[in-house]
């Protein structure tokens, strides 16, 4: 088959999928969107022949518009414009969990500071703020105080960019020291890690320790029901342990695996190969060529 990788950097992510497909034979377009031009009625060039492109955009705003185009085009892409929608927008993911019944924690939107300092008021200390729009850790905060809220929203509400003024404020949930995230094709696990770590931020990003992970039967239902609320496709499903049941905190659309390959036993990138070879025979009909 014929695979299109939309990227703007080739990360050790990437590399390990190149590496993947070219060793089965798969012939790779690599696609700087940085350097195409996307008209709203003919694709660009660098897309002929291609029987399903990748999204591994590093930017969001490039991830979302490419892969409207390429809807529009009639190209398969993963993830979908609808998954990658839902997911880059915190509020459209939690919304999306908790109308598929999926435990999620608590959240409440707020527009100006003052209503936003009354929703933390209302969850107590601690709570969390976080960006709509983000991923790694960044500019999430842990409020402990009402001295702590209110420099932080001042903060946000003087950055300027609009989305620094929804106010996204979640409950505090206290798990044990680590998160778990699940690598999921379509809602079926490829594999799990936990994300230890002392600081409250568990992100393999921020430093998180990880080690394998074996998911439960309770786990497993999540995982499905997650992805099927945003769309499917490969995606990162985070959960934290609630004493005996799971809370689904976030849905990554553009999952970074290189932690998780070396935590588990098994050959990551060769199962996510195994399953963009399914999804290219799907789109087209016929078995991945190689």
């Amino acid at each position: 088959m014929k695979v299109g990788l939309l990227y703007s950097r080739i990360r050790k992510d990437e590399k390990l999928l190149l590496t993947e497909l070219r060793d089965r034979g798969h012939e790779v377009e690599k696609i700087d969107v940085r350097k195409e031009q996307f008209n709203i009625a003919e694709p660009p060039e660098s897309f002929e022949g291609c029987d399903i492109v990748v999204d591994r955009c590093l930017s969001t705003s490039r991830s979302l518009y490419t892969t409207q185009f390429l809807d529009a085009y009639g190209i398969p892409v993963v993830n979908s414009a609808h998954t990658a929608d839902v997911c880059a927008d915190k509020v459209k993911n939690s919304l999306a969990l908790e109308r598929a019944g999926v435990p999620t924690p608590n959240t409440e939107v707020a527009f100006t500071v003052e209503s936003a300092m009354e929703t933390i008021e209302k969850f107590g200390y601690p709570c969390v703020l976080k960006p709509v729009v983000g991923s790694w850790g960044r500019l999430m905060a842990k409020v402990d105080s009402p001295s702590a809220a209110e420099a932080i929203l001042e903060h946000k509400a003087t950055l300027g960019h609009y989305q620094h003024k929804v106010f996204y404020v979640q409950e505090f949930v206290e798990k044990p020291g680590r998160d778990i995230r699940v690598l999921a094709a379509d809602g079926e696990p490829i594999a799990a890690e936990t994300r230890s770590s002392d600081h409250w931020l568990t992100n393999a990003a921020k430093g998180g320790e990880v080690a394998e992970f074996e998911l439960d039967d309770r786990a497993k239902e999540l995982v499905a029901a997650a992805s099927d609320a945003v769309g499917g496709g490969l995606l990162g499903i985070d959960l934290m342990e609630t004493g005996s049941d799971y809370t689904v905190h976030e849905v990554n659309h553009n999952v970074e695996f290189k932690a998780l390959n070396e935590a588990v036993d098994l050959d990551v990138p060769g199962a996510v190969v195994d399953w963009l070879e399914s999804k290219a025979e799907q789109a087209t009909g016929t078995e991945a060529a190689v």
